[in-house]
C-alpha cells in the first residue's frame, strides 16, 4: 500500500508545549512527516531534525503577511501531501486555506492552546473569534486536547461532529523517580542535599502567575524553588525575589529540554529537575491540558494546582497526589508549609499517566487521520496502513518554498481574505471520541 505523507504546519518552533508535544506524536507516528513552520524555527526544529525529520521555514513576517498563503499552496502542492495538520492559531487559519487551495482534502487542525478569555497566552476578541470559526470550515476535523478545550470550541459554534479529543501524552519512563538522579541533580544545581525543594514549569508569562509561586517559598525558610522556562516575566520574577529577600532560594533555570539532558550532559532536563523537587506547583487560572501536571505525577510528586483540565475532567481517584487550590498566596503558602513539615515523599505514578501515554495519544490521532482521509477525495491510503520514511537531515528531495516570490505585506487587515470557500460535508465521529 502506497505510504501517507503528512505535513505538519505549525505556527513557530519554539520551547512550547505544543511544539514539544509535535515533536514527540511524530516519533510515534507511522508515516512519513515534515514540517513547516511559519515563523521561528528555533530549539524544537534543532530536536526534530536531530530525530530525522525535515523541517523547513516558510520565513512568515507578521500576522498580515498574506504572501505565505501562495508561498504555502506552492509548498503544498509540490510535496504532494495527502494529509495537512495544523497547529497554533495563526497556522491554522493560514494552513487550512491554504491546503483547500492547494486541493488537499484531507486537513485536520489541533487547538492545543484555547482558554476562556485567551487563546495561546492572548486575549481572545470578536475578530479572533470570528477568523478562527471561517477557517475551521475548509478543514475535516478539529482535534481538541481535552473535553475542556472540545467543550469550549462547541461553545463557540464548532459542531460537535467535528470536534475529536484526542489528549496530549507523555512517555512516562521518562519521568521515573531515581534516588541517583535526585541527587546529582541538586548538586549541579546547587541546591542543598535535604534542603526541601519547590517546581514549576512553564513560559515566564503573566497568565502562568509564577509570582504567586515566588512569594510563596520566599515566605518558607530554608525553602528553594526551581522553576524551569522563560519569557517577558523572567527580569520581573528575579526583582521580586530580590525584593523579598529570597534572591538566593529562587532559582530561575531558563528553558530545558522536556526529553531530557542536554547533549553533553551538563545542562538537567526536566526529568532530571523533576526528580530533585519535593512537590510540583502549577499556579496558572487557565489551561488547555496541563502536560507539565501529568509530567510531575510520573515522577512520583505531590502536585498543586489551580486548574488543570487533564485532571480536573477525570475522577479524583485517577490522580490521588493532585490537589486543587484556590488562586490566593496565602493558600498555597499553607499548602506547601503542610509538605514541608510532612517531609519529602515519593508517590507511586497514579492511573492518569498510564491515561495519557503517548503512544494512546497517536492511535487517537490516527482513527482521526482515516476518518479525514477516507473523506478526502480519492480515497487516500489509511494513515494505519502506512511504512514510515524518515528522510535524513538536510535531504532536499522536495523543493523550499521561495521566499523571494512572496508578496509585500497588505497594509490592510484583511486576513479573512477568501475564506468563504464552502467546507467539506460533515466527517464521521472518530470511534471512541468525544460526542
Amino acid at each position: 500500500m502506497e505510504a501517507v505523507k503528512a505535513l505538519h504546519v505549525i505556527t513557530g518552533l519554539g520551547v512550547g508545549g505544543a511544539e514539544q508535544q509535535l515533536r514527540l506524536l511524530l516519533r510515534h507516528m507511522p508515516m512519513r512527516c515534515d514540517v513547516l513552520t511559519l515563523t521561528n524555527p528555533g530549539p524544537v526544529a534543532e530536536g526534530l531534525r536531530a530525530d530525522g525529520v525535515r523541517v523547513v521555514h516558510l520565513g512568515m513576517r507578521g500576522n498580515r503577511d498574506l504572501g505565505a498563503v501562495p508561498r504555502l499552496v506552492r509548498f503544498i502542492r509540490r510535496g504532494r501531501y495527502d494529509l495537512v495538520h495544523t497547529h497554533l492559531y495563526r497556522a491554522c487559519v493560514y494552513g487550512r486555506l491554504a491546503a483547500r487551495l492547494a486541493g488537499t482534502g484531507a486537513t485536520v487542525a489541533t487547538e492545543h492552546s484555547l482558554g476562556e478569555g485567551e487563546i495561546e497566552g492572548r486575549p481572545l476578541s470578536g475578530g479572533v473569534r470570528a477568523l478562527y470559526l471561517a477557517s475551521e470550515r475548509l478543514g475535516a476535523a478539529t482535534v481538541a486536547v481535552s473535553d475542556t478545550v472540545a467543550a469550549r470550541l462547541e461553545g463557540w459554534g464548532v459542531p460537535a461532529a467535528r470536534v475529536h479529543v484526542v489528549p496530549n501524552g507523555i512517555e512516562a519512563v521518562r519521568f521515573r523517580f531515581d534516588e541517583g538522579v535526585r541527587r546529582a541533580t541538586r548538586a549541579r544545581t546547587g541546591l542543598p542535599e535535604r534542603a526541601f525543594v519547590v517546581g514549576g514549569v512553564g513560559r515566564l508569562v503573566p497568565g502562568k502567575r509564577f509570582d504567586v509561586l515566588v512569594r510563596a517559598v520566599a515566605a518558607l525558610p530554608g525553602a528553594h524553588l526551581l522553576l524551569a522556562g522563560d519569557g517577558p516575566e523572567r527580569a520581573g520574577l528575579r526583582r521580586l525575589a530580590a525584593e523579598l529577600g529570597a534572591q538566593s532560594r529562587i532559582h530561575l533555570l531558563g528553558e530545558r529540554d522536556p526529553l531530557g539532558d542536554s547533549a553533553d550532559g551538563r545542562t538537567p532536563g526536566i526529568p532530571a529537575l523533576l526528580a530533585a523537587m519535593d512537590v510540583f506547583v502549577s499556579p496558572s487560572r487557565e489551561e488547555a491540558f496541563g502536560l507539565a501536571v501529568v509530567e510531575a505525577l510520573a515522577a512520583g510528586l505531590p502536585v498543586l494546582h489551580v486548574t488543570c483540565p487533564a485532571i480536573d475532567d477525570l475522577p479524583a481517584a485517577e490522580a490521588p497526589g493532585a490537589r486543587r487550590i484556590g488562586t490566593g498566596t496565602e493558600e498555597l503558602f499553607a499548602a506547601l508549609r503542610g509538605h514541608m513539615e510532612a517531609g519529602a515523599r515519593r508517590l507511586p505514578p497514579p492511573p492518569v499517566v498510564r491515561r495519557y501515554d503517548i503512544a494512546r495519544s497517536a492511535s487517537r490521532l490516527l482513527d482521526v487521520y482515516d476518518l479525514a482521509l477516507s473523506a478526502a477525495p480519492g480515497a487516500a491510503p489509511t494513515a494505519r496502513g502506512a511504512a514510515p520514511d524518515r528522510r535524513t537531515p538536510g535531504t532536499a528531495a522536495d523543493p523550499a518554498p521561495d521566499p523571494a516570490g512572496a508578496a509585500a505585506p497588505d497594509p490592510a487587515p484583511r486576513p479573512a481574505a477568501g475564506l468563504t470557500v464552502p467546507g467539506p460535508g460533515s466527517p464521521r465521529k472518530t470511534p471512541g471520541a468525544r460526542g
